[in-house]
């Protein structure tokens, strides 16, 4: 997996080894560090959790994910 040109992967490429939050088809959110991505938004992330509950904060720990990028929405910086 490789930076690619364009906005979204130029945007992407300043998040790497960065914990991220992703949102994704179905409502669910996933959480971690990104290790890499494809041109088709395949994201790989290590020490990945689900969130459970926003409210709690409840997470389930994942460990390492690729997620597949016709399920992604939003991916945004962790502050």
């Amino acid at each position: 997996m490789s930076s690619q040109g364009g906005g979204t992967f130029r945007v992407l490429q300043e998040f790497m080894d960065r914990d991220v939050l992703i949102k994704l088809k179905g409502g669910r959110m996933v959480t971690g560090s990104l290790v890499s991505y494809d041109g088709h938004l395949n994201i790989l992330l290590k020490n990945a959790y689900e969130i459970v509950d926003p409210e709690t904060h409840e997470k389930r720990p994942l460990g390492t994910i690729l997620v597949r990028g016709d399920n992604v929405i939003v991916v945004s910086p962790v502050f």
